[in-house]
């Protein structure tokens, strides 16, 4: 059902033909959710619409291009929400002022259609909970609480700062990984290079030695002239292969088995333990804090787990709650989460700090992820370096083998 609503939400492209106000013709192209939003749009803008026709949904590729600038908007236009209801306005209201202020096309379109059910009688909660592709799932959990409490400003500024962090959390990881890719990317090519264009000037200076060069100078040679050959077959190979193991790994049984065999690998599966753990406790802190029940709580906080093997063992625990277990017991029992975050849990549920303890601990988390992923890019960038340096010179150093040895031949 949800799934469909969000479809149904789908941004699009619509061309309108329409005439100003003081009678002259204008054409363009507006970004909407429906034919409605769009014809909004466009009497927003001064404009009479006379013809409007939808040009077909936004590419894939351009919803992913945008997605980290519309999550930044989402949490600009909920932080600015939690402010204008915490002021005493009326929802309708709120929404309408803070729509004004939100840059992004598409989320501004987006809080413009949850305004427009908002007005039809449908609660916030239910509107976010619509549009899973917008709002993460601890949106609608949070809101619905608010609302259940009368605290729905205060909620919402808890939401606003649980996705501010998530965010940062988010771009600390990217901007960690940026060197160690364009490092790869630069060995790559530089092995590539040798292989294509400084080996193959050599071939006819050897022509005819055979088999009296060393095995290493005939390996180079050889791994040339396949790359030169049937390069683009390989490439295409390559391609082929890798979408096959990505097509492989999304069944069930097989991304579980890839999940288990990343959480056992040293100082990367820790870093997962640490990353999946610290979203986990934010999520459930948030909305443990806000009023929402523990078992509700545990169902919503294991979905921004992206490890197959700690979201299910959050699955089993939620399921043991909701008959009346304990939390940091069977959390334990699973044995996937770090021994710094059962301490925290118990001390939580002992001292029923739950919400503050989650939250507490979640930041401590963030802070050793810093440190850790520093401590393995420290460990990537000269192991990385020593591999480039390992390749290049292994093929000057056969070069230099075949030179030699085809000098020694010449004296002979």
């Amino acid at each position: 059902m949800l799934q469909q609503k969000a479809a149904e939400r789908a941004m699009s492209n619509f061309a309108y033909r329409a005439v100003t106000a003081g009678g002259a013709s204008a054409n363009g192209e507006v970004e909407a959710a429906s034919r409605e939003l769009a014809i909004a749009a466009i009497r927003r803008m001064g404009l009479l619409p006379v013809e409007l026709r939808d040009t077909g949904s936004i590419s894939q590729k351009t919803a992913t291009t945008a997605d980290n600038k519309s999550r930044k908007a989402v949490t600009k236009g909920i932080g600015e929400l939690s402010v204008l209801i915490g002021a005493g306005l009326q929802l309708d209201r709120a929404l309408s002022l803070a729509i004004q202020n939100i840059d992004h096309a598409g989320v501004q379109a987006e809080f413009a259609a949850i305004l427009a059910e908002v007005k039809e009688g449908k609660s916030l909660s239910r509107a976010m909970a619509g549009n899973e592709a917008l709002f993460p799932p601890m949106a609608a959990a949070m809101t619905e609480a608010g609302e259940a409490n009368g605290k729905l400003g205060e909620a919402l500024a808890r939401l606003s700062e649980s996705l501010t962090q998530a965010d940062d959390l988010r771009t600390l990881i990217g901007t960690s990984l940026i060197y160690p890719v364009i490092l790869t990317i630069v060995a790559v090519a530089v092995i590539l290079m040798m292989m294509l264009f400084v080996v193959p000037q050599f071939e006819s200076l050897f022509a005819g030695s055979g088999d009296r060069l060393p095995a290493a100078s005939q390996m180079v040679m050889r791994a040339s002239q396949l790359l030169r050959a049937h390069g683009l077959t390989l490439l295409v190979a390559i391609v082929v292969i890798g979408f096959l193991i990505r097509q492989w790994l999304r069944v069930p049984g097989m991304r579980l088995a890839r999940d288990g065999f990343l959480l056992a690998m040293p100082q990367i599966g820790t870093l997962i333990r640490y990353i999946d753990t610290a979203r986990f406790s934010r999520t459930l802190g948030v909305l443990v804090s806000g009023g929402v029940p523990l078992p509700v709580a545990l169902a919503t906080a294991q979905r921004t787990i992206s490890n197959r093997v700690m979201s299910d063992a959050v699955a089993k625990v939620a399921s043991g709650v909701k008959e009346g277990e304990g939390l940091t017991a069977p959390l334990a029992a699973t044995g996937v989460f770090p021994k710094l975050a059962l301490g925290f849990l118990r001390t939580g549920e002992e001292t029923s700090q739950l919400g503050p303890m989650l939250t507490k601990l979640a930041d401590m988390l963030d802070r050793d992820i810093k440190v850790r992923l520093q401590r393995l890019i420290g460990l990537l960038t000269p192991a990385m370096t020593v591999i480039l340096g390992i390749g290049v010179a292994s093929i000057i150093a056969s070069i230099m083998a075949a030179i030699l040895g085809f000098n020694d031949l010449a004296v002979q």
